[in-house]
């Protein structure tokens, strides 16, 4: 189970790696204001599909890993994972001016796909305040990695809000928000599978 812990930590890191380099080289897609799910759409979207699918399955085995030190958040973990791997599944709809050629509004209408989209991204957000929440009330960890969960588990709240209420509005900053609370939760996921691992 350690090595599944360490992969998981990997997969945490390159999932950032890949939707920022991604998204910074990316002709007419904006990270400032364009979300991380439209990576998938274009003639490059491959490259954040499987990032999606890839990072989510071995984020969500990872899950198991930590489950076998506290269930509760090996289980949330996991179905982080999976959340994001349907999120590959089903990519999100054209909007807001991406891919390049898209009307820049939000479609009154929304495909099937993108609405299960939707409830993919829904649950993986949950999941990000969620999980470092149960690391700091767990007795499995040492209190300088209870004390990093409950700081990343309210900054995670806090980022995921903005984002949220950024995404209705079609904020400028909406990536920025987005960004923000995937780093914040995906560095603690990295640290916390490789305590896992290293135990």
């Amino acid at each position: 189970m350690g090595l599944a812990a360490v992969i998981s930590a990997v997969a945490a890191i390159t999932f950032i790696v890949v939707f920022m380099c991604d998204g910074w080289t990316r002709p007419g897609y904006n990270p400032v204001r364009h979300a991380v799910s439209a990576l998938a759409l274009g003639y490059r979207g491959w490259i954040q599909t499987s990032n999606f699918l890839v990072c989510g399955v071995a984020i969500a085995a990872g899950g198991v890993a930590v489950a076998g030190v506290t269930w509760p958040l090996g289980a949330v973990i996991s179905v982080f994972g999976l959340a994001l791997v349907a999120s590959g599944v089903f990519p999100m709809d054209a909007m807001r001016a991406y891919p390049p050629g898209t009307p820049d509004t939000t479609p009154a209408t929304l495909s099937r796909r993108h609405r299960w989209h939707d409830r993919a991204g829904a649950v993986a957000f949950m999941c990000m305040p969620v999980m470092p929440a149960i690391a700091a009330f767990s007795s499995a960890f040492g209190w300088e990695v209870r004390g990093y969960s409950a700081v990343t588990a309210v900054a995670a709240t806090v980022l995921v809000s903005r984002f949220g209420s950024a995404w209705e509005k079609d904020d400028d900053r909406t990536g920025v928000w987005q960004r923000a609370a995937l780093i914040a939760a995906l560095v603690w996921l990295a640290i916390i599978s490789t305590v896992v691992a290293v135990r």
